[in-house]
């Protein structure tokens, strides 16, 4: 190698050397982070809120790692963090934030430092301020404010929003749908650490409404929206009326999206048109279900449903259950159809139509049944309704009292549904209300009479963290006008299983007929469960229960009917909107109908 060889490799090296000091030490670069917080006087709530809304006190876990980013989050977080300290009612703080001990603020973009090794936060909040005067003028009539919006009630410009949202709120509810806040005067006395805040609102014209415009993809008739929305044309306007119709055409699960949204201006003659954009769902769905039982084998269910089937938001079900797979009895299977037509009576009501055809092969009892049926659906509300319906329904069964007997009905079942669950699936809190009549009239010889039912769930969390929940189940049956042995079986009741005693075979309880090896259904039911449900970890929760139930051969339970019990653990694993998967372990604890354990696994709480 020469001399000039060796010349140029060394002032290559010192050139690579050159390079990487130069990307070290040139602006941008951060290295290794310091953070500290101070906020001498702060509450220890506010400190919390503090340091969680600023940027570079998170500036690792927020990805912020040059010098032209901790800059930007640090003089971005002056104003951040004086609006939590105005939300919180301090007006008058002093916040520094230092990099390497110079105020962010003062950090010119063109002479970056750099690297940055410290950053420091300094909050001095100041004295909490209290409102001196608060008004939002004017009202309308029956408006309510905050009660935190009044003279000597800490001071926030939260409460002051609040305020002006609750005026605005009152005049558009009295018609007023362009109500807006017009002007603001806030003023701050730092000496008496007083804030006066006058709001100024601007109502507007009452207005009535309009047109309905409907738009957006969707195949449903508009004529059928139109009916199904009940749009109140020409009324006086009222928020909780748009609400409604959104609502109603929300729940015919036609449509994946509903948005109401108001026109810019009203019309000339006082009106406000709405523009009510629409969005289809997929018009097919196909669901599964199962559910394993340790005595009665497993149930598989599978349904089809199609949306609005003609274009008019209808809705088509088939279901098919097959139950008792590898279990104590013989195989069940049930196939049924439900027609939902929401566009036909109005738009709180619909008309339904039904047919149902099932096989049940039990230990005590096999009947074939099959029904059709029309009825309609009233709905009162998010979470309460009620149906009634005209059925004519047959069986044919061996049971306790003999063989091939038949029996036709034509029935008036009248069932109302009030659910007030926190979630269907997982509830918390809430109660579930389910209770039906239904008179039924003997055909062809057969006897007449009634069927009531009633099914009630309440739900209670204990703590600030929710994570107790005691619930409860009491179930009530009765069957009227008819003798147990004039009644076809599946309308009789008994008791055993996952629905109603866990730790007991299922329908395993029933009342002795004379002469006859099997068990009768009961024309009194009476069933009750308790479960304590304790959260363990965000998915995983632990469950005690225990079940009781009771079956008379008369209409009503009293100190003589036959009963048992049943009480074991179970877990549950949460798997989001579909619920937990549950595993129940019981054993019974009264009664002659069963011994030793039984097991059942499922989607969903046990009730």
């Amino acid at each position: 190698m020469t001399a000039n060889d060796r010349a140029n490799l060394v002032l290559r090296g010192a050139a690579r050397i050159g390079v990487a000091l130069w990307l070290a030490l040139a602006p941008g670069s951060a290295l290794a982070l310091e953070t500290k917080f101070t906020a001498p006087g702060a509450p220890e709530d506010l400190s919390d809120r503090l340091q969680t809304a600023s940027a570079v006190m998170g500036a690792e876990a927020r990805g912020l790692n040059t010098v032209q980013d901790l800059l930007a989050a640090a003089q971005a977080d002056y104003a951040t963090l004086v609006q939590v300290l105005y939300d919180q009612g301090y007006f008058s703080p002093v916040v520094h934030i230092r990099l390497d001990g110079r105020e962010a603020a003062h950090i010119q973009p063109l002479n970056l430092p750099r690297s940055i090794a410290r950053i420091e936060v300094a909050v001095d909040p100041g004295r909490p301020f209290r409102f001196g005067r608060a008004e939002v003028a004017p009202l309308a009539p029956g408006t309510e404010l905050p009660e935190g919006f009044a003279p000597g009630q800490p001071a926030s410009t939260g409460a002051i929003r609040d305020a002006a949202a609750a005026g605005v709120t009152g005049w558009r509810a009295a018609g007023h749908a362009k109500a807006a806040v017009a002007d603001q005067r806030i003023t701050a006395n730092h000496a008496q650490a007083r804030l006066d805040a006058a709001v100024r609102l601007r109502p507007g014209p009452q207005l009535r409404f309009g047109q309905m415009i409907v738009a957006g993809q969707t195949g449903v008739r508009e004529s059928s929206i139109r009916r199904i929305a009940g749009f109140p044309g020409g009324e006086i306007y009222d928020p909780e009326a748009l609400r409604t119709v959104s609502t109603r055409l929300r729940r015919t699960g036609a449509f994946s999206s509903v948005a109401l949204d108001e026109a810019e201006t009203a019309n000339a003659d006082g009106t406000l048109d709405v523009i009510t954009t629409i969005e289809d769902m997929p018009k097919r769905r196909i669901s599964f279900g199962a559910e394993l039982s340790s005595s009665e084998g497993l149930d598989l269910s599978a349904a089809w449903m199609h949306r609005n089937l003609f274009g008019g938001a209808e809705r088509f079900r088939i279901e098919a259950v097959l139950s008792n797979i590898g279990g104590s009895d013989e195989l069940d299977g049930r196939i049924g159809a439900r027609l939902d037509r929401p566009d036909r009576l109005g738009p709180d009501d619909s008309i339904f139509y039904l047919f149902e055809l099932e096989r049940l092969d039990r230990t005590n009892y096999n009947v074939t049944l099959g029904g059709l049926g029309i009825g309609t659906r009233r709905v009162f509300s998010d979470k309460l309704f009620a149906e009634l319906s005209l059925n004519a329904h047959y069986a044919d069964a061996d049971d306790a009292f003999g063989s091939n007997r038949e029996f036709r009905y034509a029935s008036l079942p009248l069932r109302l549904e009030w659910d007030r669950r926190d979630s269907p699936v997982n509830a918390r809190n809430g109660f579930y209300l389910e209770a039906e009549a239904m008179p039924f009239l003997g055909l062809s010889g057969s006897a007449s009479g009634g069927r009531l039912r009633l099914d009630g769930r309440a739900y209670r969390s204990l703590g600030a963290a929710r994570r107790i929940t005691v619930a409860g189940r009491v179930q009530l049956g009765s069957v009227v006008g008819a003798a147990q042995s004039e009644v076809s079986p599946d309308l009789l009741f008994f008791s055993g299983g996952a629905g109603t005693v866990r730790g007991q075979p299922y329908e395993s309880l029933g009342t002795a007929v004379t002469g006859s090896t099997l068990l009768a259904g009961g024309r009194g039911f009476l069933g009750a469960s308790l479960e304590l449900r304790g959260q363990i970890t965000d998915r995983i929760s632990a469950v005690g229960f225990y079940d009781y139930g009771a079956v008379d051969a008369g209409a009503v339970i009293d100190g003589n009917s036959v009963s048992h019990s049943g009480a074991g653990l179970g877990v549950r694993y949460d798997i989001g909107g579909f619920g937990p998967i549950r595993l129940d372990i019981a054993f019974p604890t009264s009664g002659s109908t069963g011994d030793g354990m039984q097991f059942y696994i499922g989607i969903g709480q046990a009730f």
